[in-house]
């Protein structure tokens, strides 16, 4: 989506839509936007996203317009879903997420994570059962870090250093899984920078979506990001790897992740998007 037109794929939020500014350090500030249930019947859910900043330059990264169209599209197919789009970092006023039943973090991460100053408040989330859906950069957090930790028990896994890798590649989802989240979901190709070799909880995880990476993923040097020994061995092999998981936590909450997203005009595929909405309920919807 690389135009205006292509961003009104879903329709405009309702003269409904509540905006309020909330001040934090210096100039900076955050915006939330919160968007009732399209319908007079009682929410269902509440559903957070939270967005940062652009990073990227046009067609990537775009963790606004891309939050946004999700959370359009999550009213669009559940009319009595309520929506909390929030844009320029953590909230200050964590009230926001009283009511929520799941929050959805589309945003850059390492160092630049919003959960890492943040761990208190979002470890606080899970302990209350919080359901968690992680898209793309925001898998990443600092190895052998408190937030390592927190992204772990969040969603059952972590992009990590020296280890994961970040590859632009055109991955070819070949079958889907018996899952809710895989629901009406047909096999698809997709060229996007898809994650792979994550960390892993050690139970809880359920593979989503998996593909075996080209020997072309593994045309860099070795490098925090680019690649090591035991991937390049794993790739040679042509093993499977996972882009995309569910996770159940043993203390109870779910979690999400999914590591394309580079592109934002692949929310277009609607193979993509809708697994991704699938995903999102799945944490939200938690009996």
């Amino acid at each position: 989506m690389m135009n205006n037109t292509k961003r009104r794929l879903y329709p405009a939020a309702s003269t409904a839509l509540l905006a309020v500014l909330l001040h934090g350090c210096g100039d900076t500030f955050t915006e939330i936007k919160v968007t009732p249930p399209l319908t007079g019947e009682p929410r269902s859910a509440r559903v957070v996203f939270l967005a940062g900043a652009d990073s990227h330059g046009s067609n990537a990264h775009e963790h606004r317009a891309g939050s946004e169209l999700l959370a359009a599209a999550l009213r669009k197919r559940n009319p009595t879903i309520e929506t909390v789009n929030i844009y320029g970092g953590w909230p200050v006023d964590t009230s926001v997420f009283d009511g929520a039943h799941a929050i959805v973090m589309y945003c850059d991460g390492g160092r630049s994570h919003l959960i890492n100053n943040q761990l208190e408040a979002f470890n606080e989330l899970l302990d209350s059962g919080m359901g968690v859906a992680a898209i793309h950069y925001c898998v990443e957090v600092q190895r052998d870090s408190p937030a390592a930790s927190s992204m772990l028990r969040a969603i059952g896994a972590y992009f990590e250093t020296w280890w994961s890798v970040n590859p632009i590649w055109n991955a070819s989802f070949l079958t889907m899984p018996t899952h809710p989240v895989a629901d009406g979901i047909e096999p698809f190709q997709l060229k996007d920078e898809w994650y792979f070799n994550l960390r892993f909880a050690k139970s809880g995880v359920a593979p989503i979506l998996s593909a075996v990476p080209p020997a072309s993923t593994m045309n860099r040097w070795n490098g925090p990001h680019s690649g090591n020994d035991t991937v390049r061995t794993q790739v040679a092999e042509g093993k499977s790897q996972v882009t995309a998981w569910v996770y159940e936590r043993s203390g109870g909450g779910r979690g999400f992740g999914y590591t394309g997203g580079h592109y934002h005009a692949n929310w277009e595929h609607p193979q993509a998007r809708e697994l991704v909405l699938n995903g999102i309920e799945w944490v939200a919807f938690n009996p």
